[in-house]
């Protein structure tokens, strides 16, 4: 069930709730035919406190004419999702894409790891994870969930302590707090990022798995305000 209604207000609210600054909305392309729609609906609802990435879909003959658009836009970079958008993470067909991404200086936020609606296919484990990381060094690659919903063992063999950005949406929820704090304090500090997956968690709660974790404060500030700030260029 979710949190809230899941429209741009009762996002504000829940914000206002949890004293958080931004949030980042990310759309997902399920067919290229949504490129249009969803990038003027992103162009519509941006502001001070929000901050919409558009979505690409692989599919789409315009894809890299797309990306140039969503930079000439000022949109910071755009959310894929592999069981949505049926890919593998590490398909070469998608090389170009990650290319011109890396070469635009636009952010990649991608689902990682399972997803519960769909069966445990590998899309987009932390292996894939890794090559791609390799294989595009300068891309802004944002890896959603711990680096892979669960999949987290091999995250901590595979991706913990690496120059990966890693998000932490529903990932506290499933780990205990001992796995998660050394995974977080393993990992360089200035990789990890907040992030709650609203409406699907409440903003809030989520705030509170993470300080009951017994963190330091200095990580703490890093993962919920220094490096969104920084990744994302804001004052």
């Amino acid at each position: 069930m979710a949190d809230h209604e899941g429209t741009v207000d009762s996002l504000l609210e829940s914000m206002d709730t949890a004293s958080i600054e931004k949030s980042v909305i990310c759309s997902i392309a399920t067919h290229p035919s949504q490129f249009e729609p969803i990038f003027t609906w992103s162009t519509s609802i941006q502001s001070e406190r929000i901050i919409p990435l558009p979505s690409v879909h692989p599919d789409d003959h315009k894809l890299l004419e797309h990306l140039t658009q969503i930079q000439a836009a000022g949109f910071l970079g755009i959310k894929m999702h592999p069981y949505y958008q049926k890919f593998f993470l590490d398909e070469e067909r998608l090389f170009p894409l990650y290319q011109a991404l890396s070469d635009l200086g636009l952010l990649l936020v991608v689902h990682c790891g399972y997803d519960i609606a769909f069966e445990k296919t590998r899309l987009a484990d932390p292996a894939r994870i890794l090559k791609i990381h390799r294989s595009f060094p300068e891309l802004k690659l944002v890896t959603t969930h711990l680096g892979g919903w669960n999949i987290w063992d091999e995250v901590n063999s595979l991706l913990i302590g690496k120059n990966i950005i890693m998000e932490l949406s529903f990932a506290l929820n499933y780990l205990s707090r001992k796995t998660a704090k050394r995974m977080l304090e393993n990992h360089p500090h200035e990789y990890l990022l907040f992030g709650s997956d609203s409406p699907w968690d409440n903003q809030l709660a989520c705030i509170q798995r993470l300080q009951k974790l017994g963190l330091t404060d200095a990580l703490l500030e890093a993962i919920l305000y220094t490096n969104g700030k920084h990744l994302l260029n804001v004052t």
